[in-house]
Parts: structure tokens; C-alpha cells; sequence
């Protein structure tokens, strides 16, 4: 195996982040020059620019000149390569990443303005300027945007490869730059005030992008530990930039309980009784048949998704395979009416030991409804557009990778979910269940983007509903009282980590014995704007909420519990792990703790040993002496998700 497809993930992860940021800050530009033209909210943006205008000063001009210069060109350029030197070429050590990191976001958030700038051509103010204008639009602001990205980029770089209480003031005081720069910028007539707030949000979002690719995952060793140190929080949450989210003390997966007088309405279905393999082991992980995914033995069902999973890459599967021991493999295809093949009639048969699902979270999600319940481990293959299931255990982007770390590894017990609804089976779900909005965008997904771009496609096909109206709705979680909402999206997660790295769902893990439901209720611009920047900004922030409730000024609430009940007030478009479901107006979810057995990479030997309710054991013969077989690998405890490329 070679280094070249991770390098090569990161490289297309980074242009299409990149591609995204462009087109959200240019459709923000158009909107608000749009605003602007027809008298709308943003009709007083000149008056402010006046007003500071008329009350120009002597000091205040040297002043403002100052800040401008040191946003100018030549000024960034020259701090910036001063810095990217500095980073690799002073002891102890070179710092590639941080290099890249500084070096990146100040060329990324350049180019992003030169193009957005170019899109959008708004006019400067009409008041006197102080400075000559450039040939570039009034959006966003260039000095606003180019400052955040060097002063801000060396912020983070204090707060995570530094140590000492100076850290903090130094990043403070680089933070006050950007803002600083642009009130300058209004001062002398160069901006309005949305054209500051458009570069402060350019600026963030390079960070934020350029961070998840270099920075994420990336920690610093620092000077050795002293007696008494405590660990910093905050520097422990922008070394991974995207934040873990771990287990908390006594959070134990519990029981699924049903709630009196809960009576499906018409149409919905209740789960059924596990049957075969799954009732014969009493619908507990671990009680399946003998042997269940012993390492290096057993029989191997690979069920491969023949479009998502190449010839080469099932070559490249099958070499690991034998590499690790299982020899005796059968080979099963998808086809659109059986996402698994005929691993039911397999698995039934008593013909599976370790299954092997080489595809996206549709084919996981298929195979997993088969096997959840019999302790038959399942190792991923994320070779699928989203790989959500993937990301959030922490397996590595690349299909080869991930196979060869899983088999390396041990066992974890996860929780799945299992979803109904009116003219919706019990299905069983490892990802996101939900309705409207994100299921609209699933639904509209280009095939031809999709096989082309990947996750993009969705990003995409969601620009075409950002109009959707809201929808009255009722939730009722645990069987307790009905509560009445408006929104234009609810998603119920079994995790919470989407592409890039973006925790929609911050409380939901894998192994927790709960879901997450989330409403997504933004209203005009400045409610998407929230929205994106609480999810967003969340990997800079040190732990989710610790309560459930509204967020980002009600775009966002937040409700946990182990069986979560939506109704709409009409039928709405319903997802399940990114495929897309009838439309119906009940969506009702219930988890199943500990459910599906997986091979997840095991930990770095100084990870300290996992909490007492993820320590599985690996499935015995019925009559076996008490403790694990001798050739049983011990169990991993789960890991925060991957959020860069390595």
C-alpha cells in the first residue's frame, strides 16, 4: 500500500471544500446586492459608511491608515512567507502542517475573493475615499478577509502549538486585527458594512476548510508534560479542529421501552421480533453461531456494490483478505432490488463468519439489517459516496486502508436504529433517518454528479430547496407528551458527523443507547446564516450542550431520547442512510443498543482502557469454558471520527 490515495483524498477533499466555500460567498454577494437594489434590510448599509465619513479626523486618518496597510498586500505576503519560513526552517523541528495551514488559508481566502469579487461586482460607497480603489468589487472586503486568514491562522497556531497563559493574549490581540481592519476599511469609504462581514465570513470559512485538511487529527507533542499541568481545554479542542465527542461517565446504552397506550396510526407498522439468526441468539450481539468472525478463519461473505467497488479495488480487497487469513471467500453483488445480494439466504444458511460490505452506507446499512443481532462481525469498505458510517467510527477515507485497519483491529458492539412509518416497514438504519429538506436533497441528487464529484452532488441538488416551505409537526419522545414545532427538516441520528467533518447531531454516538433528534427550522437568510455557522463553528467549540433545546436563535433544537415519534401535518419527502423512501407524514424511530457487532481499527497502545460498557467479548460455542477463545482479538473501544485525510 502506498501513501499516494490518502494524499490524493485530501487534495480533491480540499478543491471541493473550496468549490463550496466559492459558491456560497458568491450566491451571498448576489443576494445581497439584490437586497440592496430593491430598498430591502440592507437599504441603511451606505449610511453607516456616511455617518463615519462625516466624522473623519486627523488621528483617526493615521490611525485607519496604519490598519490598512498592515491588511495590504505586500504586507500579508511578506508577514505570511516570514511565517512559513519561520515554521520550517527554525528548531526543533519542520512544521509541514502548520506551514501549509498559514501558507494555504491566506492563498485559498485570495482566490476565493479574486473570483467571488469578479461574480459579484458590487460598487464601492458613495462617499469620499481615502485610498484608491482598486480594480476589484466592494465583495467582500480583500483586506477584511486576507487579514483573518494570516492573523487569525497564526491565532489557532498560539492556541494549539504553543504552551504558557501569553498563548492566550497573543491570539486575543491577533484576533482584534480583522475586525479592527475593517472598521478601518468603512472609515476610509472602501466598504459597506456587509462587505466586512463577507470577508470576516471568507476568512473564517478558508480557516475552517484549510484546518479540517492539514490541522485535523494532527496534535503536537510540545515540551513534556510537568507535574501538576492540567490539560487545557481549549487547546485540546483546536488540536483536532474538529472536535471527538466522548463518552461521558455512566452514559449507558438503555433498554428500548414501549409507552402505553402508543397506538400506531394507520398505515405504520411496529417493529417486528428478530427472526432467524437474529432470534436464535436472542437478539443479543455475541449470541450468534459459533465462531462468529473469528480473525484469520471462518468462511468470508463480501458483498461488493459493483459500481462503487471496482474491479480493481475488489482485487485489491480480496489480496487483504487472503493476506489476513480468510481464504475461504464468497463473493455476492448488489443489484438495485437487493442491496445485499443473497447474503439473507447466506447468512441463513449458516454460511457467514465475517461479512465484508464494500460500498456506501446503502450497502452497509442492507447488510447490516441482515446480520444486526447475531454477533457475525461486519468489517466497511467505504467506497460509497457519503461513507457516513465510516467516517463517524473512525476508519480511514480510503477502502484499502479502512480494510486493512479493521482486520488489524477487534470487535465493538454499536447501536443501530430501526425506523417505521405510514407506508414504511421496520427498517433497520446505522446512520440518519429523516424528512424534508436533507431528503429532498438526497432525492435530487444528480447520479451523474454524484459518481462524478461525490458528496458535492448533495450540496448541489440542496440549492434547489432552500426555499422549502416549513411544515407543522408534532415529536413525542419516549411515549411522553406531544410537542408542536414548525420546521423544514428533522433527522434522527444514530451518529452525527457529516462530510467535511460537520457535526449536525453533536451528542449522537454510535454506542451510546439514544438518538438524536435535530430540527432544522432556519427563516430568512440571516437563519441559514446561523445555522451554517453553529455547525460550522461547532469544531471550535469545546463540548456540545450538555441539555437539549434551541440553538443558533431557534435554527437549530436539539431533543435525545431512545424512541422519537415525528408527524407531520402533510407527507414529506423521508430518507434512510441516503436512500431516499415514499413520502409520508409519520417517521418513528426507536434505537437498538448494541445491536451490530464491527472490526474497528484498534487504538494507539497509550489510549487508556475503554469504559467497562463498550468492553465486549467475542462470541463463544454454547457450553465453552468462561473467558475469550484463545485465537479471539480483544474489543476496540470506538474512536472519534477521522476528519482529515493522513
Amino acid at each position: 500500500m502506498t501513501t499516494d490515495s490518502g494524499g490524493a483524498a485530501r487534495r480533491k477533499r480540499l478543491l471541493w471544500l473550496v468549490a463550496v466555500q466559492t459558491v456560497v460567498m458568491a450566491a451571498l454577494g448576489l443576494l445581497i446586492t439584490r437586497v440592496v437594489a430593491t430598498g430591502g434590510l440592507l437599504a441603511p448599509d451606505d449610511a453607516f459608511v456616511r455617518v463615519l465619513a462625516a466624522h473623519r479626523g486627523p488621528l483617526a486618518d493615521r490611525m485607519s491608515g496604519w490598519l490598512s496597510v498592515l491588511a495590504d498586500t505586500p504586507a500579508v505576503v511578506g508577514v505570511t512567507l516570514l511565517c512559513v519560513f519561520g515554521l520550517l526552517l527554525l528548531p526543533p523541528a519542520r512544521r509541514w502542517s502548520e506551514a501549509l495551514f498559514l501558507g494555504g488559508s491566506v492563498a485559498v481566502q485570495s482566490a476565493v475573493f479574486l473570483l467571488v469579487s469578479t461574480l459579484v461586482g458590487r460598487p464601492r460607497p458613495d462617499v469620499p475615499r481615502l485610498d484608491g480603489a482598486p480594480p476589484t468589487s466592494s465583495f467582500p472586503s480583500g483586506h477584511v478577509g486576507a487579514s483573518l486568514a494570516l492573523y487569525g491562522g497564526l491565532a489557532v497556531l498560539a492556541l494549539t502549538r504553543t504552551r504558557g497563559r501569553w498563548r492566550y493574549l497573543a491570539a486575543g490581540i491577533l484576533l482584534l486585527v480583522p475586525p479592527a481592519v475593517g472598521l478601518s476599511r468603512m472609515y476610509r469609504g472602501m466598504h459597506h458594512p456587509s462587505d466586512v462581514v463577507a470577508g470576516l465570513l471568507n476568512g473564517t470559512l478558508t480557516l475552517l476548510v484549510i484546518g479540517s485538511v492539514f490541522l485535523a487529527g494532527r496534535r503536537d507533542p510540545g515540551p513534556a508534560a510537568e507535574p501538576g499541568d492540567v490539560p487545557d481545554p481549549v487547546t485540546a479542542e483546536l488540536e483536532d479542529v474538529l472536535d471527538p465527542v466522548t463518552a461521558e461517565p455512566g452514559d449507558l446504552p438503555g433498554p428500548v421501552t414501549a409507552e402505553p397506550g402508543d397506538v400506531p396510526g394507520p398505515g405504520a407498522a411496529e417493529p417486528a421480533r428478530p427472526t432467524g439468526t437474529a432470534a436464535a441468539a436472542g437478539g443479543r450481539p455475541g449470541g450468534g453461531r459459533a465462531g462468529g468472525g473469528r480473525p484469520g478463519g471462518g468462511r468470508t461473505v463480501v458483498v461488493r456494490h459493483p459500481h462503487a467497488c471496482p474491479d480493481e479495488l475488489a482485487a485489491r480487497v480480496r489480496a487483504a483478505l487472503l493476506r489476513h487469513g480468510f481464504t475461504d471467500q464468497r463473493w455476492i453483488s448488489t443489484a438495485p432490488n437487493r442491496p445485499c445480494g443473497d447474503l439473507a439466504e447466506e447468512h441463513a444458511a449458516g454460511g457467514a463468519d465475517l461479512v465484508v460490505a464494500c460500498g456506501g452506507d446503502g450497502t452497509v446499512r442492507a447488510c447490516a439489517e441482515v446480520v444486526a443481532g447475531s454477533g457475525v462481525p461486519l468489517v466497511l469498505v467505504p467506497c460509497g459516496t457519503g461513507n457516513l458510517l465510516a467516517r463517524n467510527l473512525g476508519l480511514p477515507p480510503d477502502p484499502e486502508e479502512a480494510l486493512e485497519a479493521a482486520l488489524d483491529g477487534g470487535y465493538s458492539d454499536i447501536d443501530t436504529g430501526r425506523a417505521w412509518g405510514d407506508g414504511l416497514t421496520p427498517t433497520l438504519f446505522t446512520v440518519m433517518a429523516g424528512a424534508g429538506f436533507d431528503a429532498l436533497m438526497i432525492r435530487d441528487a444528480s447520479p451523474a454528479l454524484k459518481a462524478r464529484l461525490g458528496w458535492p452532488a448533495y450540496a448541489l441538488a440542496a440549492t434547489r430547496h432552500l426555499t422549502e416551505p416549513r411544515v407543522r409537526l408534532t415529536i413525542r419522545l419516549d411515549g411522553g407528551r406531544r410537542i408542536r414545532r414548525r420546521a423544514r427538516m428533522a433527522v434522527i441520528g444514530n451518529v452525527g458527523t457529516l462530510q467535511a467533518g460537520l457535526r449536525l447531531l453533536p451528542r449522537a454516538r454510535p454506542d451510546s443507547g439514544h438518538l438524536e433528534l435535530v430540527l432544522f427550522d432556519p427563516q430568512g437568510p440571516a437563519g441559514w446564516l446561523a445555522a451554517a455557522a453553529h455547525i460550522a463553528g461547532r469544531p471550535l467549540r469545546r463540548t456540545p450542550a450538555a441539555t437539549d433545546g434551541p440553538v443558533a436563535g431557534g435554527a437549530l433544537e436539539y431533543f435525545t431520547a431512545t424512541r422519537i415519534d415525528v408527524r407531520f401535518a402533510r407527507p414529506r419527502a423521508r430518507e434512510l442512510d441516503g436512500e431516499t423512501l415514499p413520502d409520508g407524514a409519520r417517521l418513528t424511530a426507536a434505537v437498538e443498543p448494541a445491536a451490530l457487532r464491527v472490526r474497528l481499527p484498534r487504538p494507539p497502545a497509550a489510549t487508556p482502557p475503554p469504559p467497562a460498557f463498550l468492553r465486549t467479548t467475542a462470541p463463544r460455542r454454547a457450553g465453552a469454558a468462561t473467558g475469550p477463545p484463545a485465537d479471539a482479538r480483544a474489543p476496540v473501544p470506538l474512536r472519534a471520527p477521522r476528519t482529515a485525510d493522513r
